[in-house]
């Protein structure tokens, strides 16, 4: 018995050395700060009109969630769930509904579609899913040319326009709150860097947010699920998009996501509470997509 108790004691220290080994590649918060499950995000998000999804561009495990969120919440809401993603530019909605269709080759979408240099790694399983099962893809974002120009010549410099491209663009003119967070930040930001801040370089980004939020608005409806792929800087803190879908419809469900990397994950760094509804931790070393 004795010999037994003791080859009992090893197997109990072998086991709690095998859990102290035990490395976790992400966790949940919701945004007091406290630890949750995947499923209560899961949850919540079947419940929401507009779910955003902010990533770290590079950053792979958020990449991987993107994915397996997709194909649950298609699992619960099946042709009521609609994708749209940063990513991909209004002039490019063609393109991708030719592609989504099977009326385009893959080869012809990926040379002509302006794809992000990750794309095949980080987006391409998104939009596969939605060809596959027959789903919505939304090109959301405002057409690089225009953000450019926004940010040398302001909101006005979009009225000179032709009817045509105005019809990729939100209804001019555009909303804009210098005061917001995020706004402020990027001005902030420049100026530490002893840069010329523009005032114009924050309206290039509203402009792309204004931009985001009308299509979202434009393609959902109600009992539909829309699931938007973003940088995190494009809703935290309830902002960006989030401020301009307010702007136009204030009861709107709304879930946010954001995606953040600290050194160890074991709790959620306090600077980053209240930064969405759920926040995604993830060890800074985690291997990068690029």
């Amino acid at each position: 018995m004795k010999k037994l108790g003791i080859i009992g004691l090893g197997l109990m220290a072998l086991m709690l050395m095998s859990m102290k080994g035990d490395k976790e590649a992400y966790r949940f918060f919701n945004a007091k700060g406290d630890k949750v499950k995947y499923k209560n995000l899961l949850e919540d998000a079947a419940k929401a009109d507009i779910v955003f999804f902010g990533e770290q561009h590079n950053n792979s495990i958020g990449h991987w969630l993107e994915l397996q969120i997709t194909k649950d919440l298609f699992a619960e809401k099946k042709n009521e769930l609609i994708l749209g993603a940063e990513m991909f530019e209004t002039d490019n909605q063609l393109l991708l509904d030719e592609y989504l269709g099977r009326q385009i080759k893959e080869k012809n979408f990926e040379d002509e579609a302006r794809i992000w240099p990750n794309y095949k790694t980080d987006y391409k399983p998104l939009v596969n899913f939605a060809k596959d099962h027959n789903l919505k893809f939304i090109a959301t974002n405002v057409p690089r040319r225009y953000a450019s120009i926004v940010n040398k010549k302001g909101f006005e410099g979009l009225d000179s326009l032709s009817t045509e491209a105005k019809q990729l663009l939100p209804p001019l003119p555009i909303k804009y709150d210098p005061e917001l967070k995020g706004y402020k930040a990027m001005m902030q930001e420049m100026e530490g860097m002893g840069a010329h801040a523009s005032p114009n370089l924050p309206k290039a980004q509203a402009i792309k947010d204004a931009t985001m939020a009308y299509n979202i608005l434009k393609y959902w409806s109600k009992g539909k699920t829309f699931l938007h792929y973003n940088g995190a800087y494009h809703s935290n803190d309830y902002e960006g998009i989030v401020w301009y879908l307010k702007q136009e419809n204030p009861g709107l469900n709304i879930l946010t996501i954001s995606t953040v990397e600290q050194d160890t994950i074991d709790s959620l760094n306090e600077d980053y509470w209240n930064l969405a509804d759920y926040i995604l931790c993830v060890p800074s070393d985690m291997t990068k997509t690029y």
